[in-house]
């Protein structure tokens, strides 16, 4: 497994990298079996440290966590724990995610766009109602069952996945509710 351990603007020594090492793959060992990479990022946001842990596994699945704390090591075991506790509980989608699959998950190309927000700055009307571009980007679109996608949405820590349902062959969305439920949109 490929680590990428970095900080921004602040040192990573080689102490810090070699738990982060040994815990991650005690973590992954337990719960995945063929993770691809992890890139674990250190950063200072006031007087606390953040950790930010993604995990790539080979079903495809990415499992993202975010720690903080006023120390860098215990940043780590809080981002570390909330991975933990993502990955056990989807164990056992992860483990059999592709025993009943005859195929590995499609992908399809799709761009992605980043839109700039409105400016408040005067009450008066916009030149026009077409909304500027900042950024474009490629994208991928996975064909998933609508489990599989709340769990993608889930451990990617994403409040919205788009994808195209195994079942109607239609594009379908997955969201997080403001009350905290996954809602599901199936245009027909």
């Amino acid at each position: 497994m490929r680590y990428q351990i970095s900080g921004k603007q602040i040192d990573i020594g080689e102490a810090l990298q070699t738990h982060v090492k040994t815990e991650m793959g005690e973590i992954l060992d337990k719960y995945a079996q063929r993770p691809t990479d992890a890139q674990i990022v250190f950063s200072k946001s006031g007087h606390e440290f953040v950790c930010e842990a993604t995990v790539h596994l080979s079903t495809g699945l990415t499992a993202a966590a975010r720690g903080h704390a006023t120390e860098i090591y215990s940043s780590f075991d809080a981002c570390i724990e909330k991975m933990d506790k993502q990955l056990r509980r989807y164990k056992r989608r992860i483990k059999d995610h592709h025993k009943d699959r005859t195929d590995p998950v499609e992908l399809i190309g799709a761009s992605s766009y980043i839109l700039e927000s409105e400016r408040e700055e005067s009450d008066s009307e916009p030149e026009t109602l077409q909304p500027i571009i900042v950024a474009e980007m490629e994208t991928n679109i996975p064909t998933l069952s609508v489990g599989e996608a709340v769990m993608h949405m889930e451990l990617g820590g994403s409040p919205v996945l788009v994808f195209k349902n195994e079942g109607n062959k239609g594009v379908n969305v997955v969201y997080r509710r403001d009350d905290g439920n996954i809602g599901w949109i199936d245009p027909k």
